[in-house]
């Protein structure tokens, strides 16, 4: 592999390694409806606005979330919106997998 397409793929995995957590990526589907701030997210998810934060930065740092200032509220948005084609392809593997499953338990 060249020294391109191998920092091209680990580009890709930070990207992936930022979304894989359950809490991240609710604050990803749930900002692709509207923009919120953190203390709106940490009532959502029932944790504390030290941990969204958290949570935030590190969607932040790899480019999937923005931030913009409102007073004293940080407001967040989506910075690619596409990113939401992520999931419905993660949704066809899942559904594809427990057709699978179900396939090998109907073939007893």
């Amino acid at each position: 592999m060249d020294k391109k397409k191998k920092n091209l793929f680990e580009a890709r995995a930070r990207i992936l390694k930022a979304m894989a957590h359950p809490s991240r990526l609710f604050i990803v589907d749930t900002l692709a409806g509207q923009e919120r701030c953190v203390q709106e997210l940490a009532g959502m998810l029932e944790v504390d606005v030290s941990t969204v934060s958290r949570h935030l930065s590190v969607l932040k740092n790899a480019g999937l979330v923005k931030d913009e200032k409102d007073g004293t509220k940080v407001f967040y948005r989506l910075s690619v919106p596409c990113v939401l084609n992520f999931f419905s392809c993660v949704e066809s593997v899942l559904e594809t997998r427990a057709r699978e499953q179900a396939d090998l338990v109907g073939k007893r």
